[in-house]
């Protein structure tokens, strides 16, 4: 990434929500190792060396080329009463498949750790990345899919204001198979005159 394009870097109350370096990547793999067995039932299916640093190193690389190039944006949530520097990774949030033009629009993704389940956290982090994409990035319309039996993330889904549009049948490949998806959108807000 170059010094022109800046690292996004969005602060809540609790949370530092931002881009990592590739040299980060020691603390992205303790994230998904730490919860392979919560994110893994709920995600596709892995490249095999994906809980490597080696493979976190290029990816972060990459992930910073990507957001340059106005492809995607793929944060982490840090908790924000730690030193940025060595804080643990605990969620994730992705805005991908950035499409411009008369559409303005992205598809959103998200984990969070486990161990800070129930806290609003996922709220406050989405909140602060969908208005990010709305003001900054001048998106329009953020797409969210969830499996029928993820009640948490259709719950967190609903207090950001999404709306259910539809349901996809064998919408994604996961753990192994074809799954069943919730289609969900929220539109930005409209502006005055």
């Amino acid at each position: 990434m170059d010094s022109e394009t800046p690292i996004v870097l969005l602060l809540t109350e609790r949370l530092r929500i931002t881009q990592l370096p590739p040299d980060g990547a020691a603390r992205v793999v303790a994230y998904y190792e730490d919860n392979r067995a919560h994110l893994d039932p709920v995600s596709p299916t892995r490249p095999a060396h994906f809980h490597t640093t080696t493979y976190w190193r290029t990816r972060l690389a990459q992930d910073l080329e990507d957001s340059r190039r106005d492809l995607a944006l793929r944060l982490v949530m840090l908790p924000r009463s730690e030193p940025p520097s060595s804080a643990p990774v605990i969620g994730n949030i992705t805005l991908t498949h950035i499409r411009r033009g008369p559409l303005q629009a992205a598809d959103l993704g998200y984990g969070l750790d486990y161990r800070h389940e129930g806290h609003g956290l996922m709220t406050e982090g989405l909140r602060a990345v969908c208005a990010h994409a709305f003001t900054t990035m001048g998106l329009h319309r953020i797409q969210a899919n969830h499996l029928p039996e993820n009640l948490r993330s259709a719950a967190v889904l609903r207090r950001l204001g999404f709306t259910v549009e539809g349901y996809a049948r064998d919408f994604l490949r996961i753990d192994g198979r074809w799954r069943d998806h919730v289609l969900t959108s929220l539109t930005a807000p409209e502006r005055a005159g």
